[in-house]
């Protein structure tokens, strides 16, 4: 199996967080099977090879290209064959400067691409296809985001999440909705709005992502706190509200899940 990873340019580093690249092949009676947890980010992969199978209909990936959009929960996909993946990670805003539309009609779903860009994506897929190499499928992707960008249009409210989103990554998503509403001079109720649309999910649940996704990170570097400690140093009210966060996002309870899987965060850390 192999695996790269590598950084945008300078233009796109504010809107995308990574691209990556994973090659395998798996014999075809045979199958692995990946957890996809809420990772707090959006992702537009592109299948050159064969496509995995989703135990969740509402996920299925009918499609080469797909934007993959906020999760409320987990499931999982299944692997066989020969796969050969590229993607791009962005920042949990930055995919609303390329897309006109709403980020939460995205959420919960695999979206095929070609229902967004109906014109560029066959271009963009025999592109990608023929590249001999990770860098230039980045060379390929970066050309196409770069000419989306030129085209979008100044976003006034996009610097107001902005900030909020920087908010919720230095309190690692211990934080209010109201407080968060207040410093991005929002009521309430259009903060929740607008923070939806830009983002692709409610501020509850992307915080209650993050939370996550903070406890990912917190374990990996520290393997001795318990969950006791883990607990209360990630925001949580109590071992209970801890536990069900984690058996709605990961399936799992806490120890299950630090039994089972290498603790790891997508959201604060970059392979």
């Amino acid at each position: 199996m192999e695996y790269r990873i590598a950084k945008p340019s300078l233009p796109l580093s504010k809107f995308v967080k990574h691209y990556w690249t994973i090659e395998s092949c798996i014999p075809i009676h045979q199958r692995h099977t990946q957890r996809i947890v809420p990772t707090g980010l959006l992702e537009l992969i592109f299948y050159l090879g064969d496509r995995p199978v989703s135990n969740d209909t509402t996920k299925s990936i009918n499609e080469n290209t797909v934007i993959s959009g906020h999760l409320g929960a987990f499931y999982d996909i299944h692997i066989s064959g020969k796969l050969s993946l590229f993607s791009v990670l962005f920042e949990p805003h930055g995919l609303s400067m390329f897309l006109d539309i709403p980020l939460n009609e995205l959420y919960n779903q695999n979206v095929p691409l070609k229902y967004l860009f109906k014109h560029d994506i066959v271009e963009i897929e025999t592109k990608l296809s023929e590249a001999k190499s990770f860098t230039e499928r980045i060379k390929v992707i970066e050309n196409y985001l770069l000419k989306l960008l030129s085209k979008s249009t100044n976003k006034y409210s996009y610097n107001r999440i902005e900030q909020s989103i920087h908010i919720i990554n230095q309190t690692r998503g211990v934080v209010t909705i109201d407080f968060l509403a207040s410093k991005a001079c929002f009521s309430r109720k259009q903060f929740e709005r607008v923070f939806s649309h830009y983002v692709g999910t409610t501020p509850k649940q992307f915080l209650k992502t993050i939370r996550f996704q903070n406890s990912l990170d917190v374990k990996s570097k520290n393997k001795s706190p318990n969950l006791t400690d883990l607990t209360y140093s990630c925001g949580y009210y109590d071992q209970s509200h801890m536990i069900n966060d984690f058996q709605k996002l990961a399936g799992m309870t806490p120890k299950q899940y630090f039994d089972e899987c290498e603790p790891f965060s997508d959201y604060f850390q970059t392979p």
